[in-house]
């Protein structure tokens, strides 16, 4: 028998290293504050992350983005150091990079799908691009140009939420004339005043906008396409409409005691903190219900982000109402992770059936049933069913409402665009054509509430159907 080859011996493979955890605030401390909650990666744990990736040659982590990102390409560019070629990279597919990077659920989409999750943790896909946008901005690198000619051909844009601003900056990388047209003194939609600070600074979202001005993207603010501009003059003024105005009405449950001080919609709580600096009281004097004890009822990321929003306005007990499980809920899982850390509790399989108030008419306690899930409704999950004599008081002197926001019916009433029984705006799936020529439409104005991630993947459809609109069908 020959000898043993030490050489020729299978050597075992390297072991990857685990998934990094990110740097973030003590719970202890950021409940007082409204900075950013996690810190980033430095360099030295963004190319660790980024060695962890598989470098598939079928990436289901690309299947999973809904905008097409090529992520193990501008991965394989962070291992290098080559941070001006990862953003460039993303950038040609993303034009809100920083913005993914926070608020995207990874674990659903590009996460969910890296085959690297299948026997252990997925690669951090979600901080290694936030990483990059942050380098970016940290080491100002300019990767977006103003192209070199103009088509001469002019693009409305109403509304500046992740639809239409990549709708707008893709249009504009094409050569068009852009102005997007906003109802706020700001851009950004629910990015800027649905958003809290300490889930995305607004300096991020001032940034992406910075983007598109760069880019020729004109801004037109403070601007109510429907009442003070309306879509018919839009049509005469320019070549095609882009309608991207979102879901900005909030849905109510429509038991007893809701009109009662105290309650109020998540909308109205995150929007006066957010945009009119509640925080800042009495240094701003915008009025926000202030508790002692605030519930949250819903369990999606809205919900979240009013409870946490509770704490670091001196809430001392926050309760979130979830009627489902918690493998259910809608949230970003580190969100929930968060809000957890900073003390909310979260009672799952309870309803609310009514508000309770005081001689003064101020809420302060609502009553709840316990639920069993029984058989799919029509979602497909499990109904809830109250469990008879299960009732049950949550004390609370301010409720907020996060169960979920509708279209507004403006824009496509006073446009003529044909809309379905819940008021969406009916669009051609992969055009975004809607039924009035020469206008489109995507985002939650046309899916209802959806991610970031899935708006910006409309907005791209919409982008490219209203180039070949313009380059073909107008006579270019």
């Amino acid at each position: 028998m020959p000898p043993h080859d030490a050489d020729s011996a299978p050597k075992p493979k390297p072991k990857r290293p685990p998934r990094q955890l990110m740097p973030e605030q003590l719970a202890a401390v950021r409940v007082y504050n409204f900075a950013e909650v996690p810190l980033g990666y430095d360099e030295d744990l963004a190319r660790l992350e980024a060695s962890r990736c598989l470098r598939c040659k079928k990436p289901g982590c690309v299947t999973g983005c809904p905008v097409g990102n090529q992520i193990p390409v501008f991965i394989s560019m962070i291992l290098e150091g080559d941070f001006t070629g990862a953003i460039a990279k993303i950038r040609e597919t993303s034009n809100l990079p920083a913005i993914c990077g926070r608020v995207c659920p990874q674990e659903l989409q590009c996460e969910g799908h890296c085959n690297l999750g299948r026997a252990g943790e997925p690669v951090a896909i979600g901080r290694l691009e936030r990483f990059v946008a942050d380098m970016e901005r940290r080491r100002g690198l300019k990767v977006l140009r103003r192209p070199e000619g103009s088509t001469g051909l002019r693009a409305a844009v109403v509304g500046s939420g992740p639809s239409g601003l990549t709708v707008a900056g893709d249009l504009a990388r094409l050569g068009h004339e852009v102005t997007v047209f906003e109802a706020q003194p700001a851009a950004g939609g629910v990015l800027l005043y649905g958003i809290p600070e300490f889930c995305l600074p607004k300096a991020i979202v001032r940034e992406e906008v910075e983007h598109l001005l760069e880019l020729g993207v004109k801004f037109e603010y403070n601007v109510l396409v429907g009442s003070t501009l309306t879509p018919d003059e839009l049509a005469a003024a320019f070549d095609a409409v882009f309608i991207g105005t979102g879901a900005p009405v909030p849905m109510l449950m429509r038991i007893p005691g809701e009109e009662m001080a105290g309650v109020c919609t998540a909308n109205e709580y995150l929007y006066r903190a957010n945009l009119m600096k509640a925080y800042r009281h009495p240094e701003y004097e915008t009025t926000i219900p202030l508790g002692r004890q605030v519930a949250v009822i819903g369990g999606g990321n809205v919900a979240v982000d009013a409870a946490r929003m509770a704490w670091r306005l001196g809430a001392e007990q926050v309760t979130m109402i979830y009627r489902r499980l918690e493998k259910e809920m809608p949230a970003r899982t580190e969100e929930v992770r968060h809000a957890r850390a900073e003390g909310t509790e979260i009672l799952f399989l309870t309803n609310p059936v009514r508000y309770v108030g005081d001689k003064t008419g101020h809420v302060r306690a609502i009553d709840c049933i316990r639920i069993e899930l029984g058989d799919c409704d029509a979602s497909g999950r499990a109904r809830p069913c109250p469990v008879p004599g299960s009732e049950f008081q949550v004390p609370a002197d301010v409720v907020v409402v996060a169960i979920g926001t509708g279209a507004s019916p403006l824009v496509p009433r006073v446009g003529g665009l044909e809309t379905d029984r819940r008021g969406l705006v009916v669009v051609e799936p992969e055009t975004g054509r809607t039924s009035r020529p020469g206008f489109w439409a995507a985002g939650d104005v046309v899916t209802g509430p959806k991610t970031v991630a899935m708006a910006m993947a409309g907005g791209k459809r919409g982008a490219r159907a209203i180039h070949a609109y313009l380059m073909h069908e107008r006579g270019y």
